[in-house]
């Protein structure tokens, strides 16, 4: 399996996936050696469950450590520029640009195959098609490749990057199968990558409800109390967590918070993630003149992420093109209700939410005052979505996996010796 970050060190949903879908797979007795671009530091092993090994090495054991930022998956070129210009990306350890870096990938993950044994090749999103692709080609192995995310959710579909596009067409067309995790996100691979519908399975995300916490489970991190104080002052807390990209919608989140502070001021938005537009989202607030009731916490993860969910009163997924989002599945589970983008392929799976067209910020706000004005909506939106978040669990997602591995190693072999 060839991915591109793994928790702790990634910056977006797709580190989050391969973490949970690996972990079930394990659970479900399927064995997975998962390969990663580069060595990190590490204290203790990022995976106990899996083997894990880094294609600047192509072993595990007698590898330096390198300090090295996480690049998302989601990545786009104008982000891996923000960061080189940065100096955000150490040593010179990345490719001159992030084409050059996904080449390089692809190389060394094919070295990788010449000496490992695996019936079957997984790759996450565009940076890892070309390593599976060379697997492939060097194995004779059949290949999976997985959709978190195309050039045209990255972009909105404006100022397509054509090298991506053209990398992530040939990863399509070149492998056995192909998931995605929406019907959303298969109609994006019919469409425009010209992709024939039964060649593509849909797998949607899922959530681990047992790393998470809850409502009644109370915390005394910092962040926690911060915005505790802000409910003991009857401030109503409305949260966004995000990359702060084009394609996440954080511009139209601030466009409908404004509405909402014109009907109610006693409401604080809170902003968690990072991005190539934060520093144009920071000053959008202050042009709005809502500077003072917008909170930015940067990129966040883990219990203080659960923190946030269960301190928030509302979250919102304002996505522009959304493939699928985990977070409101994060934020269902910590009993917090959610308002999401029409455009996002977890709203195929959630029935009890409220949903918006990204760029109708009237209604937008129309719904969080809504949520926040009523609590027998919140209540009923709040139970009911997390019994809808609960059933979509990783395991079920590591099932379809396997039956495809099966399936589609079977009949690679048929092929073979007809």
């Amino acid at each position: 399996m060839f991915g591109w970050e793994f928790p702790p060190f990634n910056s977006g949903g797709l580190g989050t996936a391969c973490y949970g879908l690996t972990k079930a797979l394990s659970k479900i007795g399927t064995q997975v050696t998962f390969v990663l671009p580069r060595k990190i530091e590490s204290e203790k092993p990022l995976a106990p469950f899996i083997k894990m090994l880094f294609a600047d090495s192509g072993f595990s054991d007698d590898v330096d450590f390198s300090k090295i930022r996480a690049l998302s998956g989601y990545i786009t070129e104008e982000e891996y520029s923000f960061l080189r210009k940065g100096g955000k990306l150490l040593g010179g350890i990345y490719g001159n640009n992030l084409i050059e870096e996904v080449g390089l990938y692809a190389l060394r993950g094919g070295s990788i195959a010449l000496v490992e044994d695996f019936d079957v090749i997984h790759a996450h999103d565009w940076l890892s098609f070309g390593a599976g692709l060379e697997a492939k080609r060097i194995s004779g192995k059949p290949l999976i490749v997985h959709i978190h995310s195309t050039e045209f959710d990255r972009t909105g579909g404006n100022g397509i990057n054509q090298q991506v596009y053209k990398i992530e067409k040939q990863g399509m067309e070149g492998a056995d199968v192909i998931i995605t995790v929406s019907q959303f996100t298969k109609n994006i691979v019919m469409e425009h990558y010209g992709i024939r519908e039964d060649k593509i399975t849909v797998v949607h995300n899922g959530v681990e409800p047992d790393t998470t916490g809850t409502s009644d489970n109370k915390s005394d991190t910092p962040i926690y109390k911060s915005l505790q104080y802000f409910r003991d002052n009857g401030k109503k807390i409305v949260l966004f967590v995000g990359r702060l990209t084009l394609q996440k919608g954080a511009d139209y989140f601030l466009q409908a918070a404004k509405k909402v502070l014109e009907h109610d001021p006693d409401v604080m938005f809170i902003i968690a993630g990072s991005g190539d537009m934060e520093t144009q989202i920071i000053r959008q607030s202050a042009y709005l003149g809502i500077g003072d009731k917008v909170l930015f916490v940067g990129f966040i993860r883990g219990k203080e992420l659960n923190d946030l969910y269960n301190a928030a009163d509302l979250y919102v997924l304002p996505s522009v093109s959304e493939p699928f989002g985990i977070t409101p599945l994060e934020a269902l589970i910590n009993e917090t209700p959610v308002l999401i983008s029409k455009q996002s392929g977890v709203s195929e799976v959630i029935s009890n939410a409220l949903t918006v067209d990204f760029w109708d910020t009237d209604e937008m706000a129309n719904k969080i005052i809504s949520i926040l004005s009523y609590h027998a909506l919140s209540k009923q939106l709040t139970e009911y979505g997390k019994g809808d978040a609960l059933v979509l669990t990783w395991e079920s997602a590591a099932k379809k996996c396997t039956e495809l591995y099966r399936d589609t190693d079977m009949k690679v072999n048929e092929i073979k010796y007809m």
